[in-house]
């Protein structure tokens, strides 16, 4: 494969980017209402801590992706089915990102356009990105991202000036006491967004400067989780807990309110745009990650191939994956993310981590000797 690089700047913009992805759709921490901020602020510190652990595992094995490292930790032969749990975390990941999206435009500004339409659209753009490589992608991060977030600042402005905004829509703090949040938010809070960051392990070795991979790492964490923090509590302001706690489209909902002296109104078009972006930046860095695998794993000396084959998997999956977007929820947040997500994003990184850090003082003392 061609040797490209991605500037510590660009790679800040897609992961922070990336952490926000689809968060910015589904609204986080609804089952605890109020407290919807404090468990996204649960999720951030323990997201930070992972970071540590994946940044520690980068450090060990500087210019090795993930599937590289695998073989080197657990050999050969365990590293194999562990690789291919990868590569399918990776895909079905951006295959349940593209159907968030599909479901988003359905549902507000395309209800008569079939769905399949629109995720195939969406993934063509995504193909002709990435077959550019990691570079392509970073120049279009370091693009849409600056816009992304004024986007976001300019709308946060506007909802000061809705009318049913209450900052005592917050209150009580931990009405339910602290072991209902916890409880909700370990470990679901930490494996969705930040977990899902494991991902910057496939992009650490296309870094310009790897000495900067720890920084960009916990920046794009905590940039991203102070971000949706304060969506959240911009959204619970606006719609008050309990229609926070249903809506599907938290941000939209709010946004819909917003009117400025009857003449500045309708910007759910600016939303929607800010959604797809969030979208992009997360099946990008999903569908990068997979084709990287597969290349790495049968030797390709290029991933277009690869990326024009996850394109034509990803759409379909999107589709058969679930019936409707009430069961795309369930799946996720009662299986796909307690499960998988904990076993992929939490408990195996750090196991990897023990044994590589075992490993090194071993090795350390044999030379010793």
């Amino acid at each position: 494969m061609n040797k490209e690089q991605i500037s510590g700047l660009q790679l800040f913009y897609l992961m922070a980017g990336y952490v926000l992805g689809t968060a910015l759709i589904l609204g986080l921490g609804a089952d605890v209402k109020q407290d919807a901020w404090l468990f996204i602020i649960i999720g951030m510190i323990s997201g930070l801590l992972l970071m540590v652990v994946y940044t520690q595992l980068s450090c060990l094995y500087p210019g090795d992706t993930l599937d590289q490292m695998l073989p080197k930790i657990i050999g050969k032969f365990l590293s194999y089915p562990v690789i291919l749990l990868y590569f399918a975390h990776f895909t079905y990941s951006a295959a349940r990102g593209s159907r968030e999206l599909g479901d988003l435009i359905v549902t507000t500004i395309l209800p008569d356009t079939p769905i399949f339409i629109i995720i195939g659209s969406f993934m063509v753009l995504m193909i002709y990105c990435l077959r550019g490589g990691v570079e392509s992608l970073g120049r279009m991060a370091e693009i849409i991202f600056p816009i992304y977030f004024f986007s976001l600042m300019l709308i946060w402005f506007l909802l000061l000036s809705v009318e049913p905004f209450d900052i005592k829509n917050l209150t009580p703090v931990f009405g339910n006491g602290v072991t209902p949040v916890l409880k909700h938010a370990v470990p679901a809070a930490i494996n969705f967004p930040f977990g899902e960051t494991i991902v910057i392990l496939m992009f650490f070795p296309f870094l310009n400067n790897e000495q900067m991979s720890r920084k960009i790492g916990l920046s794009s964490i905590l940039i991203g989780g102070i971000l949706l923090t304060i969506n959240s509590i911009m959204m619970i302001a606006v719609l008050g807990p309990e229609i926070y706690s249903r809506d599907l489209f938290t941000l939209l909902a709010a946004t819909q309110m917003v009117s400025v002296a009857d003449f500045l109104e309708r910007f759910d078009a600016l939303v929607i745009l800010m959604m797809v972006a969030g979208v992009f930046f997360k099946v990008g860095g999903f569908i990068f990650g997979a084709s990287i695998v597969i290349s790495q794993l049968f030797k390709l000396k290029q991933t277009r191939s690869v990326t024009l084959a996850l394109g034509l998997i990803i759409t379909p999956l999107s589709l058969i994956s679930s019936s409707s977007y009430v069961e795309h929820l369930e799946i996720g947040f009662k299986l796909y993310v307690p499960y998988v997500h904990t076993f992929l994003q939490i408990i195996l990184p750090i196991l990897l981590l023990g044994i590589a850090l075992i490993r090194k003082k071993l090795r350390h003392g044999y030379q010793q000797n």
